[in-house]
């Protein structure tokens, strides 16, 4: 064949042999794994064949390698390569000399085509202004929550007439007065990307991106608050059930949100099936609705069965409008509408939407909880996870085989928890589409006949076995298990007229109607009065459910299921022996203890017996929990057999169960007397620093009084047993690699070898918590905490050969925060008379405060106590109560008048200079803390988030210990 022959015939093609055999992956996938390459790998990888160099050009690739490795506002350079190569930051003379890209023929790729097609397309006659959403102007409030409210899509005209924001909400003039604000940028990544306004303007001038990146904001208040005056919330949406909470305590509730021409957000229903409405200020939006339980074509819900989180994979909004909506038969398109600047869109709870921006956009949005969705907002944060499938994919979600197994790391990486999807339709499935097999048309006639966004008909999907306070609580979730609490209660206070609604959703959200049988049955057990109205909701935010009576407080132990809870009563129990026979001081600032025992539940009913933490009751002994050769007259569930289960529990993953752990029919509960006053956490922001002073040398002085405390005489038993289990190996078949300290104390062995179990997977658990820990320090978290705690611990040859570690190992309380003190009201006014009554209402209930000083009293809920080193009891201390304020750290420490014994320098030793520094040791037990002390940190040390090392940070959170001497 001669050359004009071969040009004839076209170029010949070049991925066969540019690829190898990496040509039997589609590009797709190359393009995925390429993601996972350094800069500089990418550059020599570039360089190895003409379809290599094209696959490592593409722009999207170096977009993801630019948010692997931000750490600042992002500046975007004209080209994501470009921006990557600037982040990289290289040497003068080793930067590329600007050269025109290579072209290649011979090289084609549909999936390249159709990124830099829709890279490139205009949205001109993308509108649609014949739209299926229902246009109104003047609506009433009562006609809003008649007709439309929880029931369909609604645009609204004439809300905005009166915002200075129709004005002032402009790109120049936005430009003009927020250029160097930072704002947070969406894109698809777990990291959060921040820009300057003017470095944003500018990318959006210059880039082709398939999906740009907008601004959506949640902190825009808090970084730009002249914005927030600037416009106001509708009167159709002004009923918040979260406006009971303090503005750092609500879940995020309202977003600035701007975009270029091809932005958007892709189809998702709204966090915890949640309404909002969404004003548009300028330029033009296209939506669309599909009606809850309807899944949209080519989205994918993923729901978690562990702790029911859910996520949607679903393709770009641009994407979606151009390769998925021209499929959809006429009757299966979605309700519609182009929304104009003015007009302000409502989207009720539970339905899907999606936004695509037609050209520049600026616009504010705010999700609400109203009467109409509060229901559906406490079943969504329901333990469980089947009824959340049914809320987003319908019926769908429970069909025989509509549950797959994920097995696609790339769309879904976290493999080690059991996540199910519910694979609705594809391209050709959808109901009316003349393909369409019988099953799938089934499926739909489920949906439509069967399905209803009732929430009578959800609840009836709940896990009555998923209890709220011991299963795990999902990620998703729009606040956490404690701040959900919290919110409840203070509905309960603050919005009695809605009692009860409020209720309703207490049930569904945490079992409030199981809890209370069960405390109407303690009090009956004990001849106490039933519980009132006023009574019957849970209070605080503590990790088991907590009844505010007349005179006493009642809590029943759930937490950690039953194993956990009898060793917490039994540890408390045998604490507040303790105080009384040593006649410690401490004990007069301690609720007494009216009565304790156990609830239990037999052939249907409930049954209470009396226990004093001596002896195994019955209903225990057959719960094969009974330690080995237990005496009547000891605690057999103590601190030192508590000991051996914190002991197990470190080498024990997050996924398996500890013994009943799961055990949902017995309960230990405890009875102590009421205090007067309010706790800590109510009255934080209103003390006096005066006040503040006085707390931290309160809590000095009681620390002190607990670490005095003689310790019980020490169970041999238990300890052969935690030896005996030593010998074993792991499931994986590998021994324990745990140092042996065999002539260091019994007590100091255990804490020694818990700690080193903690070690094994702390870089994996870091990981699992995330932002806002560093992922730079994640990585040398290993080589910061030492192979051995012996040695943190001073351990030196005492007589007879035997080791001594100096300082004694005491009792820690290890849970004293902000609503474990009380305090009490004294009033300041020297004009009132000796006679006049303290009008202080009971823990909590009091409004008022003003006029008056108030003095620490009692610390309350010793379930968590254990044994160890004193130090751990400092860091709820001091970064919960005192939030790293050194000032009163201070106080405390000079109140506290024990030393903490620095450790002399081990020059000779590796790492002796660190481990003879105090905050090095606290910084290791914040790391090795079984709660997420580290982002409690980085949360009030905003600036260690870019720290280098764990010394920058530790010297910077704990260094003020280094100066602590202790006290003769």
């Amino acid at each position: 064949m001669d050359n004009s022959q071969a040009q004839a015939l076209g170029p010949r093609d070049r991925r066969t042999d540019a690829l190898g055999d990496l040509q039997v992956l589609p590009d797709e996938t190359l393009c995925a794994l390429l993601e996972y390459l350094s800069p500089r790998d990418l550059a020599r990888l570039a360089c190895v064949s003409s379809v290599m160099y094209i696959l490592c050009n593409e722009e999207p690739l170096w977009m993801s390698l630019c948010f692997k490795r931000l750490n600042g506002p992002l500046q975007y350079k004209g080209s994501w390569k470009k921006t990557a190569r600037h982040l990289e930051q290289p040497l003068n003379e080793y930067e590329e000399p600007c050269r025109k890209p290579l072209h290649f023929d011979g090289f084609s790729s549909m999936f390249l085509y159709r990124r830099l097609y829709r890279s490139h397309t205009t949205l001109n006659g993308f509108s649609f202004d014949n739209g299926t959403v229902e246009r109104k102007k003047d609506l009433t409030l009562e006609e809003f929550y008649h007709q439309y409210d929880g029931k369909k899509p609604l645009l609204l005209t004439g809300l905005t007439d009166t915002w200075p924001a129709r004005h002032t909400w402009m790109l120049d003039q936005l430009l003009l007065n927020y250029g160097d604000t930072a704002f947070r940028i969406s894109q698809r990544s777990s990291q959060k990307i921040l820009m300057k306004f003017k470095d944003y303007v500018s990318y959006m001038k210059l880039q082709h991106d398939e999906d740009p990146l907008y601004i959506f904001d949640d902190k825009f208040g808090e970084v730009a608050p002249g914005l927030l005056k600037d416009y106001n919330v509708p009167h159709l949406f002004q009923e918040d059930f979260f406006d009971v909470l303090e503005r750092d305590q609500r879940p995020p509730f309202r977003w600035l949100i701007i975009g270029p021409e091809r932005s958007g957000a892709s189809w998702h229903v709204d966090p915890a099936l949640t309404s909002a409405w969404n004003t548009l200020l300028c330029g033009r939006k296209r939506w669309a609705f599909y009606p809850p339980g309807r899944v949209p074509l080519g989205a994918t819900v993923h729901v978690n069965e562990e702790d029911g989180d859910v996520n949607v994979e679903t393709p770009s909004s641009l994407q979606w409008w151009l390769d998925f909506y021209p499929l959809l038969a006429d009757e299966d398109k979605p309700v519609e509408c182009t929304q104009l600047p003015g007009e302000t869109i409502f989207v009720p709870s539970g339905w899907w939407h999606c936004v695509l921006n037609l050209e520049t956009t600026i616009a504010v949005t705010q999700n609400f909880v109203n009467s109409k969705n509060f229901e559906f907002a406490c079943l969504d944060m329901a333990p469980g996870y089947r009824h959340k499938g049914v809320c987003r994919a319908g019926l769908l979600a429970l069909e025989q085989g509509s549950f797959e197994d994920a097995d696609d790391s790339f769309n879904y990486p976290d493999l080690a928890r059991k996540d199910k999807r519910a694979r609705i339709q594809k391209p050709g499935d959808g109901p009316n589409h003349e393909k369409t097999t019988n099953g799938a048309s089934r499926r739909y006639n489920m949906w439509k006949q069967g399905f209803s966004y009732d929430i009578n008909f959800l609840s009836m999907f709940l896990d009555k076995e998923k209890d709220h306070y011991i299963h795990p609580w999902s990620a998703g979730n729009c606040m956490g298990q404690r701040e959900m609490r919290d919110w409840l209660s203070k509905l309960w206070v603050g919005k009695p007229g809605l009692r009860e609604l409020i209720w309703k959703g207490a049930c569904l959200a945490l079992n409030a109607d199981k809890w209370l049988e069960c405390l109407a049955e303690i009090c009956a057990f004990h001849n106490l009065p039933s519980p009132t109205d006023d009574e019957r909701l849970p209070v605080g935010t503590g990790s088991n459910p907590v009844y505010l009576m007349e005179n006493t407080v009642i809590k029943i132990f759930v937490e950690g299921g039953l194993e956990a809870s009898i060793y917490g009563l039994g540890t408390e129990l045998e604490f507040y022996n303790l105080l009384c026979k040593v006649n410690s001081p401490l004990k007069n600032h301690i609720p007494d203890v009216l009565a304790s025992g156990i609830l239990y539940l037999e052939n249907g009913s409930y049954k209470v017996v009396s226990w004093d933490g001596k002896g195994v009751p019955d209903v225990i002994a057959e719960s094969n929990l009974s330690p080995e050769n237990c005496k009547v007259d000891e605690y057999p569930f103590g601190v030192w057999s508590k000991k051996q289960l914190e002991y197990r529990k470190a080498a024990i993953s997050i996924h398996e169960s500890i013994g009943l752990a799961g055990c949902t029919s017995i309960w230990p509960y405890i009875i102590i007397k009421r205090c007067k006053g309010k706790i800590f956490a109510q009255l934080r922001d209103s003390l006096s620093w005066e006040d503040t002073l006085s707390l931290a040398s309160f809590l000095g002085e009681q620390l002190r009084n607990v670490h005095l405390l003689p310790l019980p005489p020490f169970n041999h038993s238990i300890f052969s047993d935690i030896e005996l289990k030593l010998q074993l190996p792991f499931t994986n078949g590998f021994m324990e690699a745990v140092p042996i300290n065999s002539k260091i104390s019994a007590e100091w062995e255990i804490f020694i070898r818990t700690l080193m179990r903690k070690k094994k997977d702390v870089s994996s658990r870091l990981s699992k918590w995330g932002n806002p820990i560093p992922n730079t320090l994640i990585e040398k978290v290993d080589e910061y905490i030492p192979d051995d705690f012996a040695k943190l611990l001073n351990v030196f040859e005492g007589e007879n050969g035997l080791n001594k570690v100096c300082k004694p190992c005491s009792w820690i309380h290890s849970d004293i925060m902000d609503d474990n003190i009380h305090m009490e009201s004294r009033l300041v006014s020297l004009f009132l008379s000796e006679n006049a009554k303290d009008d202080d209402s009971m823990n909590g209930c009091d409004e008022g405060g003003k006029g008056k000083s108030w003095c620490p009293s009692h610390i309350l809920d010793f379930s968590d106590l254990s044994l160890g080193d004193p130090i751990f009891d400092l860091i709820p201390i001091y970064l919960d109560i005192f939030r790293g304020d050194q000032r009163l750290l201070k106080q405390f420490l000079e109140s506290y008048k024990l030393p903490f014994i620095k450790m002399p320098q081990h020059e000779s030793e590796e790492g002796g200079e660190k481990v003879g520094r105090l905050s090095y040791l606290a910084m290791c037990y914040c790391i090795l803390h079984d709660e997420n002390i580290l982002g409690a940190i980085f949360d009030i040390w905003n600036e260690l988030r870019t720290a280098k090392s764990w010394e920058e940070v530790e010297l910077a959170v704990w260094g003020e210990l280094n100066n602590y001497k202790g006290f003769p």
